[in-house]
């Protein structure tokens, strides 16, 4: 937990609302399971889900005995399309967390059942805060920015230092415009590798 106060900025300031996902002791999963010198990759998402027992503090991910959500199922799609990976059966991504890929959204809590009722509490400034640090002491991180906001999110990545790869966001309502067939699992695969760097096991089970 130390790292959470000597690697990224402060979030003393943020008064985080009683009744929230994921749980106090998820909300940090990201950064714990993904320490900082272990970073390879960085995985952009918006907030966490808001219904029951879903958010477990990873981008995109959720407990492996909840159903599987729409945009994850679409992740999964591509995932076998590109690497011939087969379609997992749950959708607990701690094991690319686990492998240097940071799962990180930029709202950190949700109120339940109410999607992005934590903007501007404070979360924003705090990742924020971590993708510039990320960006600013370290190389070659592939950075994979889906949708709009995500993009927004990394504009100021430096890409002389860094791979950005992007495309539309998993959602069903647009993978179709340019997330499915992207390929950015094989994509960054073939970045790690030119750079030396290892790369990651993309499969879930």
């Amino acid at each position: 937990m130390l790292q959470l106060y000597t690697m990224y900025p402060s979030y003393n300031n943020i008064e985080i609302p009683k009744q929230h996902y994921p749980s106090n002791s998820d909300i940090f999963k990201a950064i714990e399971l993904t320490p900082f010198e272990k970073i390879k990759v960085v995985i952009i998402g918006q907030d966490p889900y808001h219904g029951e027992k879903q958010a477990n503090g990873l981008a995109f991910s959720v407990y492996k005995d909840i159903k599987i959500p729409p945009s994850l199922k679409n992740i999964y799609r591509e995932l076998n399309s590109d690497l011939g990976i087969p379609i997992p059966t749950h959708g607990d991504l701690t094991k690319w967390a686990l492998q240097g890929v940071l799962l990180l959204n930029s709202i950190l809590t949700v109120e339940p059942h109410k999607p992005a009722s934590h903007r501007n509490i404070g979360w924003e400034e705090y990742t924020d805060g971590i993708v510039k640090r990320i960006n600013d002491e370290k190389e070659n991180i592939v950075f994979i920015l889906w949708g709009k906001y995500a993009q927004e999110k990394g504009e100021h990545i430096d890409r002389k230092k860094h791979l950005i790869i992007k495309s539309s966001h998993p959602s069903p309502f647009s993978a179709r415009r340019g997330f499915l067939g992207s390929k950015p699992f094989s994509k960054c695969n073939s970045y790690l590798k030119e750079k030396g760097i290892e790369e990651i096991d993309w499969g879930i089970e």
